[in-house]
């Protein structure tokens, strides 16, 4: 074995343990902001929550760029594609994941969302022409029906609200379009400077609506308000975004979205850790299809 065949090895190992690394951050990551919010939610009407998060996110995100010399602004087109993406990623998904999360707890809207792979790598296959083997429609019906039985499972035991349920699906749904509609858009910017417009986006549209239908009068300066909102805007508005967007740009849809088969594993600890949400033998049963049909997905 010669010096460069060394040097390729061992750039291909940092590359597959960067990769591993940021997979991890970003499951990390997103499932807990689940639970941040349930800790803001007390001392502030959603909406306004969202679109202050976001707002503050995108002004942050372009004050980053500039200083590291990496803004650069696209063009009409591109601003319009990424506007529509913050629509869906942003205003519309969260809007509704947050108001639904008023009456369901954080760590069942984790395990609803993580049913995203499944409905995505469907939607890809037909609109984006991406193919499923076999083998990776196996793991999305495993780990469906992982999903599934949870949701059932805390559903009839009577833990959680129907129509709060229903607010989160909507979310779910509006995720799994800008998820397929960034594959298919494919906007050509700067990460960063991308991300940003989405999020100055999605609290665009969001602002109006907020005030039209809450009270700022509602919004307490608690210190629980003021540390969700920091991490919502620093760890999920801006790291765990541009790890998706990142994961989107290397990725299948249907493989990055398979990664979404973990957030009910995380989202139930980071609901038992935080609120000491309960977790029951069938919660912890339901993870196991989960786990087994990420693999079969992301390996297929």
């Amino acid at each position: 074995m010669n010096g460069n065949t060394i040097a390729a090895g061992s750039d291909l190992g940092r590359y597959r343990f960067g990769g591993l690394l940021q997979i991890a951050l970003f499951c990390v990551i997103w499932s807990s902001a689940f639970a941040a919010a349930k800790i803001a939610l007390p001392d502030c009407p959603p909406l306004l929550l969202l679109a202050i998060r976001f707002l503050a996110a995108g002004s942050l995100m372009f004050a980053l760029a500039a200083l590291t010399g990496r803004l650069s602004w696209p063009d009409r087109r591109t601003v319009g594609q990424l506007a529509l993406l913050g629509a869906f990623n942003n205003a519309i998904y969260l809007g509704f994941s947050f108001s639904g999360m008023q009456t369901v707890s954080s760590a069942f809207a984790a395990v609803i969302i993580s049913a995203n792979p499944l409905l995505t790598g469907l939607a890809a296959a037909t609109l984006l022409g991406e193919h499923l083997s076999a083998r990776k429609i196996a793991g999305l019906v495993l780990g469906m029906a992982g999903v599934f039985f949870v949701v059932r499972s805390r559903l009839s035991g009577g833990h959680e609200d129907l129509h709060g349920t229903i607010l989160v699906i909507l979310g779910l749904i509006a995720l799994v379009s800008g998820t397929v509609l960034f594959k298919k858009l494919k906007p050509a910017t700067d990460l960063w400077t991308g991300t940003a417009i989405q999020a100055l986006a999605g609290g665009i549209l969001l602002m109006p609506v907020a005030l039209a239908t809450e009270s700022v009068a509602d919004i307490r300066l608690t210190p629980a308000f003021f540390g969700g909102i920091a991490y919502l805007i620093v760890a999920v508005s801006i790291g765990a975004y541009w790890l998706w967007f990142r994961l989107l740009q290397t990725r299948t849809a249907t493989e990055a979205s398979a990664l979404h088969f973990l957030m009910p594993p995380l989202g139930l600890l980071f609901g038992w850790l935080v609120f000491r949400e309960p977790v029951s033998l069938a919660d912890l049963a339901g993870i196991v299809p989960i786990a087994i049909g990420i693999a079969m997905v992301t390996r297929g």
